[in-house]
């Protein structure tokens, strides 16, 4: 991916090692945490894994000082500095977007970086909830460790692969500002569950399809995308399907359990939205072919 030399956002709230890693409640050590991240990945309920208790803002609050750049590697520098242009650019590509498909302006969304435990307005999250979306403060939160697990858990490597990581989670940012994750959230309780995971499936395959519309979009405006690029997102979005995650973690799958879809389902979303930069296919809650 294209990336180097170009606008960082200022949208990023910087709230790395500002508190102790959380450790993972009941025992079972680093598999543990691997299995739940495995599940909740990429646009999971984030307060299934979120810990009550505490002032709100003890941990990583904006309010505490600024984190001191040099106790970062290159190596963490540089991955800070590609997720700030990746940001910039889903900005750059909604700001045009978003009002000319909705009539109304896009706001954009805060990125939060955090190491081990972040506080958000959805609660206490540790870094076993993976890359997630907070609607009730619309901020993207992600720890940067998350794009190792990608490499070696997921076998997801490439950094077009943590560009689409990102680019889902703002897709969930436009659903919050069409309404659309308020309609589903209130539907919780008032259908069986069952019902209520289709009805989540629908939201992440959106999110998917978002994504490859911004990826589209960038690669018209501004070519970013090397050979390859488009392969490393599509291998992303099959290794964290609900069946792939599901035979991984429990070794058989349950499709009416699934919340996010299915490998090929991710992998098809992903890639309509990206062949047709087109936001009036975005339909998934009506769309008879999931």
């Amino acid at each position: 991916m294209q990336w180097q030399g170009r606008r960082e956002s200022d949208n990023v709230e910087d709230r790395r090692r500002m508190g102790a890693p959380a450790m993972i409640a009941g025992g079972g050590g680093i598999a543990t945490l691997i299995i739940i991240l495995l599940v909740v990945v990429m646009g999971g309920d984030p307060s299934q894994l979120m810990q009550g208790g505490g002032p709100a803002g003890q941990l990583g609050s904006p309010q505490q000082a600024q984190v001191d750049q040099t106790q970062f590697s290159p190596e963490e520098q540089e991955l800070a500095s590609f997720v700030k242009v990746v940001l910039a650019d889903t900005e750059d590509v909604w700001n045009e977007l978003f009002p000319a498909a909705f009539g109304k302006p896009y706001v954009e969304p805060k990125l939060v970086l955090f190491s081990g435990r972040v506080q958000s307005a959805c609660g206490l999250a540790s870094a076993a909830s993976g890359p997630f979306y907070c609607p009730e403060d619309s901020k993207v939160y992600i720890d940067l460790s998350f794009y190792r697990e990608l490499k070696q858990r997921f076998r997801a490597p490439g950094d077009f692969a943590q560009a689409y990581v990102i680019a889902h989670e703002v897709g969930h940012h436009v659903q919050k500002l069409l309404g659309l994750t308020d309609r589903v959230h209130q539907m919780h309780g008032r259908v069986s569950q069952e019902e209520y995971n289709q009805l989540s499936v629908r939201l992440e395959l959106q999110a998917d399809f978002l994504a490859g519309v911004w990826a589209h979009h960038a690669q018209k405006k501004k070519r970013i995308l090397d050979p390859g690029d488009i392969e490393e997102a599509l291998r992303c979005a099959s290794a964290i399907g609900d069946d792939s995650i599901q035979q991984q973690t429990q070794g058989y799958v349950r499709p009416d359990s699934f919340t996010h879809g299915s490998s090929e389902q991710r992998v098809r979303w992903f890639r309509k939205g990206f062949e047709t930069g087109d936001l009036r296919q975005m339909d998934t809650f009506n769309s008879p072919d999931l």
